[in-house]
């Protein structure tokens, strides 16, 4: 620093070189004497003076900057240079930089080792500061060392080294982390319909004439909770106090939807007055046909109503399969509702005779779907719907019902009709940001875990589900298939024609990849194949589903539209054509076969590229086991001839489809 100051004054850059050092040598000498000459001068005048130490700490470093990247010679002969006397701040012009005196200057000296003892008590000065403080004498450095540690009014609290970062556990609420437990393992833990005495005869006799005698674990726990919770009837709950609400996390083909209709209807059987009493929200038209059909089942005997709201037919017919006017007054015609979310808030918005201010339950299938769809507030639509009255003046205080809020004694007097939330999914997420937007009161959790082996116990001591881990059917065996693009089509028709694997659902990514696939499969002959996505109308992909049910379909080429919750009787096999990008589709996709207890094959196939995520991603999700299916060239060469013939017959095709 010694050398780059005295070059400053030569008016040159530093070089290192000995004709530098002796002129330096020279100057420094006279600025040695002339200091001797005002040092008492100084003494008093700095006491005087404000400090310029943060001024000059800041040229100190501009110039530090530039110096930055001399040579080793020359730092070393700064070092040598950097024991000099302290310098005065002045007013002249000419002395605007900081002098140093040589290291033989017994002033100096002195100083330095003042220097040396203030260094050891400040040891986290950084090397400007130190430089500054060897530049000035014993008042400068005091007043610059405050000047510059720290702005006035500041307390220096300590260093900021580096420390580890503390992982972060994650904590659930209790209804999330202790759950009521289900066991998977249906064949094994059948309850007699018998044992649940809650039931209602008359669906107890349905259930026998439809050809079920026991219910599938989550059936004989979810039951009697919902029964529970309507003991006293439909306008209050137990005690006085709102229902909990109630979600249900099990399997796909577990018995999910027979668990919320037995007990609605049973509730539902005693009203007296026909108004939209229960709510079912389900996210596919395909889904929302298939819940209203078990509901009308049920339901038919019994004065209860069931109304589809789906887009299958016009607004207008289901618009007068609502309500009707008679003498000037309203009247439902519809006590259990079953709607995509879309269709119902049309009705919520359009529809002057679609009243869901009496609603009792409100179901949502597809729980975690569902939450994804948010962003269309069709709940929040229909909880407006549902208070709607809130604001009237109603001749009978108990059908006036208001937005519950805190419970306090005024929010329970007078009494009102509760809304219960029931959710159902294979896939609930864990999530309580989301879950949040639901707005449950007190839910209560069932989820379903893998069986522990030896043991029938049921009790809480059996482990919970874990943070990503889901559950897979107990009859389902996966495998995975390695391949290449090229040979995706191959191994399908291999599967069907070698292996006689049929009948097959097979899931794309995209509706024209199965567009596409379709039409090869076609095209190559000896399989009866449709597809099944957007591009049919609703009427014709219902057509579709019942062929593939009774066997006249081998394989059904499909999008995710039908990956959830349809139940497809018959399928024995699932083969993923396309390897699904998240484990939620993967879940719902192979839960197509092995339902209600029976076995089933699930195949993936994955090219070389994507086995080491997909793998990693279905093991952590829970998977009991994927194993390796490989499929040998020689297996295929006898369609390869076929194969490449056919290929160019689907280009011709493909161009005359897009000419039109």
């Amino acid at each position: 620093m010694s050398l780059f100051l005295v070059n400053r004054y030569l008016g040159e850059e530093e070089n290192g070189t000995v004709s530098k050092e002796s002129r330096s040598q020279a100057l420094l000498a006279k600025l040695q004497q002339k200091a001797k000459e005002k040092q008492k001068q100084s003494l008093t005048d700095q006491r005087q003076q404000p400090p310029k130490g943060l001024t000059e700490k800041q040229e100190v470093k501009k110039k530090r900057k530039v110096d930055k990247d001399s040579s080793e010679e020359s730092q070393q002969h700064k070092k040598r240079k950097s024991e000099a006397v302290p310098s005065f701040v002045t007013d002249s012009d000419d002395h605007d930089e900081p002098v140093k005196k040589e290291k033989k200057n017994k002033t100096a000296a002195d100083k330095k080792q003042k220097k040396k003892k203030k260094d050891q008590s400040d040891g986290q000065e950084d090397t400007v500061e130190e430089e500054e403080k060897v530049e000035t004498e014993n008042i400068t450095i005091k007043q610059t060392t405050e000047k510059t540690s720290a702005p006035a009014g500041f307390t220096v609290l300590g260093g900021f080294e580096n420390k580890p970062v503390q992982k972060v556990h994650r904590v659930l609420p209790q209804w999330l982390a202790q759950p009521d437990v289900i066991h998977r393992d249906i064949k094994s833990n059948l309850v007699p319909i018998s044992d649940i005495p809650e039931m209602s005869a008359v669906l107890v006799k349905k259930l026998h004439n439809n050809g079920i005698q026991h219910l599938f674990p989550v059936q004989a726990e979810v039951i009697p909770a919902i029964l529970e919770s309507a003991q006293q009837g439909l306008l209050i709950g137990r005690g006085g106090y709102k229902p909990r609400d109630i979600c249900v996390s099990a399997p796909t083909g577990s018995g999910k939807t027979l668990a919320f209709v037995i007990p609605v209807i049973q509730v539902l059987m005693e009203r007296v007055v026909c108004e939209v009493r229960a709510l079912a929200v389900l996210p596919t038209k395909e889904l929302t046909q298939q819940v209203c059909k078990v509901f009308t089942t049920y339901a038919e005997g019994t004065s209860l109503k069931v109304v589809m709201l789906a887009g299958q037919k016009s607004f207008a017919a289901e618009q007068a399969s609502l309500s009707e006017h008679r003498g000037g007054m309203r009247r439902s015609l519809a006590d259990i509702v079953v709607a995509t979310p879309g269709r119902l808030v049309d009705h919520i918005n359009k529809n002057s005779g679609f009243s869901l201010e009496h609603l009792r339950f409100l179901i949502i299938d597809e729980a975690d779907r569902m939450i994804d769809s948010m962003h269309q507030s069709w709940l929040s639509q229909v909880v407006k719907a549902v208070y709607r009255s809130g604001s009237g003046t109603e001749a009978m205080s108990i059908f006036r019902r208001t937005e519950p809020a805190h419970v306090t004694a005024a929010s329970l007097s007078p009494p009102q009709m509760p809304l219960q939330k029931l959710l159902f999914s294979a896939t609930l997420t864990q999530n309580p940001e989301k879950l949040q937007q639901l707005g449950l009161h007190q839910p209560r959790l069932f989820s379903s875990i893998h069986s522990i082996s030896g043991s029938n116990n049921t009790t809480a001591a059996a482990p919970t589900q874990e943070q990503g881990r889901f559950n897979f059917p107990q009859g389902l065996t996966e495998y995975y298939v390695p391949c290449t693009l090229s040979k995706k089509p191959l191994l399908i028709l291999h599967f069907i024609l070698r292996m006689k694997l049929s009948p097959i659902l097979c899931f794309t990514n995209s509706r024209e990849t199965a567009h596409r696939l379709y039409l090869l499969v076609q095209l190559f002959g000896g399989v009866q194949a449709a597809e099944f996505s957007s591009r049919l109308s609703p009427a014709e992909r219902k057509k579709t589903l019942k062929e593939f049910e009774q066997g006249k379909i081998q394989l059904l080429i499909s999008t995710d539209a039908a990956a959830r919750g349809i139940d497809i009787n018959g399928v024995k096999s699932v083969v993923n054509y396309d390897a699904p990008q998240y484990i939620r589709t993967y879940i719902h996709r192979i839960g197509r076969t092995a339902r209600a207890g029976k076995t089933g094959l699930a195949f993936t196939f994955l090219l070389g590229v994507q086995e080491k995520n997909f793998l990693q991603m279905v093991v952590e999700a829970g998977s009991p086991g994927i194993q390796k299916q490989i499929v040998k060239p020689e297996n295929l060469k006898g369609m390869e001839a076929r194969y490449e013939q056919t290929l160019q017959e689907l280009a011709n095709v493909i161009k005359e489809e897009k000419a039109k």
